[in-house]
C-alpha cells in the first residue's frame, strides 16, 4: 500500500527541510530526486504556495508527485501583482485583466476548472473576477461574459 504524503510548498521552492523532508525520511527514499522533481513541476507557480501530493511505494520506493493548483483568485491576484480583490466591488475596480491573462489562468487551471472548453473555462475565470472587483479588458466582467456569448469576444480552443 502507497504511502500519501501532502504538503503545501512555495512554488520551485521546495526544500528538503520541513514539511517535505521529515515525512520522507523514514520512508528510505531519494529525498532530493523528490525536492527535484517538485520544483520542476510547480516552477510555473513561482511566489504562490502550491498543494502537492507525493505518493511512495515502500518496497519499490517508486513516487508519484501530483500537483495542485492554487485557486482561480490567487492566480488573477498574482497576474496583476495585487494582494485582494475589491470590497466593494460597484464602487472601486481591484485591477483589470487582458483576455490573454484570463486564457492563462484558464489553461493554468485547466484540470480542475469544469468547463469542457478553453472558452468555458475562460468564462469562469472571468465569473470569478465578477465577485473580486476585477474588469476585463476594461470592461465589467459581466459585459464580457455577454460579448462572448454573443460572439463579439472569440475565445478558440
Amino acid at each position: 500500500m502507497a504511502q500519501v504524503i501532502e504538503a503545501l510548498v512555495e512554488g520551485g521552492k521546495a526544500t528538503p527541510g520541513p514539511p517535505i523532508g521529515p515525512a520522507l525520511g523514514p520512508l528510505g527514499v531519494n529525498i532530493g530526486e523528490i525536492i527535484k522533481v517538485i520544483n520542476e513541476k510547480t516552477r510555473d507557480f513561482a511566489g504562490m504556495k502550491v498543494p502537492v501530493k507525493i505518493s511512495i511505494d515502500p518496497k519499490t520506493k517508486a513516487f508519484e508527485i501530483t500537483v495542485g493548483t492554487p485557486p482561480v483568485s490567487a492566480l488573477v491576484f498574482k497576474e496583476l501583482g495585487i494582494e485582494k480583490g475589491s470590497g466593494a466591488r460597484l464602487e472601486t475596480i481591484a485591477g483589470d485583466l487582458t483576455i490573454d491573462q484570463v486564457i492563462k489562468i484558464a489553461r493554468m487551471k485547466q484540470d480542475s476548472l469544469l468547463g469542457a472548453t478553453l472558452k468555458a473555462k475562460a468564462r469562469e475565470v472571468i465569473g470569478a473576477c465578477v465577485s473580486m472587483g476585477i474588469n476585463v479588458n476594461g470592461n465589467d466582467p459581466k459585459e464580457v461574459l455577454r460579448q462572448i456569448d454573443a460572439g463579439i469576444l472569440v475565445i478558440e480552443g
